[in-house]
């Protein structure tokens, strides 16, 4: 339908493309470059930190943090398994063998005891993921880290402007993991970026980003001829500067597409709150969620799929949660987590992005209301 609305949409405009035609102009367009540095600056601040890095998505992110982090084949890493499956994929490509923990019914974020209750003598550390944003228990994986002599990582993907106890998404591990694609709260279209208090952990991931050498822009203005020297193995996961440009612009639209974001959730906590049939996310006092997505859990008496195709009929686009990852075949799992495998089957994410007009939010209400009615 030609006035469908969209599931999730970037917010960009002439500020972005007048970044891009800097960049243009200044002739560094490859990947590292000045923008990059200039939005690792801003970005660790927004984020808590001493350092971040920008990486080609996070996908790159997550695997370089894993690889700084010693991790090896025989490894065990624990993992939240309410998640799209990045997360574990990131494991499997560092060599190591991702453990799915269950997860919390009301936040979807990796459950403490699921947590603890998995720690084996293989197992090095825990990536908790911040689901649609908000974040985990860190308080509580922080002492579970602590007392089993593990590293603690952060998925952040899509918790860019979150906070947990008031201290920003990004500061509450070791390293995080923040993702820039198309739907994420803040975008490039792709891009993504490792973070953390720590300069080693940082500059090792540089290297490792960059063929395992520094980045050309650190040998700028030498005296000499610098030739660099390889000594491990490396990647090319690089930002380009024109995507840096971009972030940069959409790190100061932050606060408004933050404030959009949580208008429209506010509206939808009205529409929905009292609907039979539907349970509203939940919103921990705490913390502040960045809603990058907006998702409802329906009912078991009513076909979330049945739900799902006649909401799209009438224009609305809508889809599943995420995934319960221990289901998925490529982890050969065998199994059960509850809690994450029942929501995986009644989780339907409706359109949430700052670009939702009142008229399109309460379309969106009415028509999940119809649908709701007419199959309950």
């Amino acid at each position: 339908m030609s006035d469908s609305i969209a599931l999730g949409q970037p917010t960009v405009g002439d500020e972005e493309l007048a970044a891009v035609a800097e960049v243009f102009r200044s002739g560094w367009l490859a990947g590292a470059g000045p923008a990059c540095r200039k939005f690792e600056e801003r970005f660790a601040k927004t984020a808590g930190v001493a350092h971040a890095l920008t990486t080609s998505n996070c996908g790159s992110a997550l695997f370089l943090g894993l690889k700084v982090l010693g991790v090896q084949p025989g490894d065990e890493v624990i993992v939240g398994d309410y998640t799209f499956p990045a997360t574990g994929h990131s494991v499997l490509q560092a060599g190591a063998t991702p453990v799915f923990a269950d997860v919390r019914p009301d936040i979807w974020s990796a459950d403490p005891a699921s947590i603890e209750a998995l720690i084996t003598p293989r197992t090095v550390g825990i990536l908790a993921v911040d689901v649609a944003g908000q974040p985990g228990d860190f308080d509580e994986y922080r002492a579970i880290a602590d007392k089993h002599g593990l590293w603690l990582f952060e998925d952040a993907a899509c918790a860019a402007g979150a906070t947990y106890k008031t201290r920003p998404a990004g500061s509450l591990a070791d390293l995080a993991a923040f993702s820039f694609h198309g739907r994420k709260g803040i975008t490039a279209g792709e891009g993504g970026a490792l973070v953390s208090d720590r300069a080693d952990l940082i500059e090792h991931a540089r290297k490792l980003h960059t063929y395992g050498i520094e980045p050309a822009i650190t040998r700028e203005g030498s005296g000499e001829l610098p030739i660099p020297s390889f000594h491990e193995l490396g990647y090319n996961f690089r930002l380009s500067d024109v995507q840096a440009a971009i972030m940069n612009v959409q790190l100061d639209r932050l606060p408004d597409l933050l404030a959009a974001r949580r208008s429209v959730a506010k509206r939808y906590h009205e529409a929905f709150e009292e609907l039979a049939g539907l349970t509203v996310p939940v919103e921990l006092p705490d913390r502040e969620h960045p809603w990058q997505a907006y998702i409802l859990t329906v009912d078991p008496a009513i076909s979330r799929d049945a739900l799902a195709l006649r909401i799209r009929e009438q224009g609305v686009q809508c889809n599943f949660g995420t995934y319960a990852s221990h289901v998925q075949p490529l982890y050969g799992k065998n199994e059960h987590l509850p809690v994450s495998a029942d929501i995986f089957g009644r989780h339907l994410a409706i359109p949430m992005h700052a670009n939702l007009t009142d008229p399109q939010v309460e379309r969106v209400a009415e028509t999940v209301r119809e649908a709701v009615t007419a199959l309950s």
